[in-house]
């Protein structure tokens, strides 16, 4: 049983890290061409207004990352997994549509 949990963990946490590199890379061509007013974040915004996006975003999405490996470490699993499925949800789909599908 031990295994299926780590062999589940190791999907998991490679899943929310394409999830964050996949969010990280759309985010920075969405508002590189369409603008920054196309970021949901206000705060992630305004800090790509003031320093960049490129470097805003390598920040943002390795913290994000690493507190995604921290949980991974501890052995939540489950919740690292609810994340995945939610940044690909309201992050990534979304980018998806409107980058490539309008």
């Amino acid at each position: 049983m031990r295994f299926v949990s780590r062999r589940f963990g190791d999907i998991v946490v490679v899943a929310f890290l394409l999830a964050q590199a996949s969010d990280g890379v759309l985010t920075y061509v969405g508002v590189t061409q369409l603008g920054l007013g196309m970021e949901g974040n206000p705060l992630l915004g305004w800090l790509m207004a003031s320093f960049g996006s490129a470097a805003v975003l390598a920040a943002a999405k390795a913290a994000a990352s690493a507190f995604g490996v921290a949980l991974h470490l501890c052995a939540v699993h489950r919740l690292v997994a609810v994340l995945a499925l939610f940044y690909f949800a309201v992050a990534v789909v979304p980018w998806i549509g409107v980058l490539f599908l309008r």
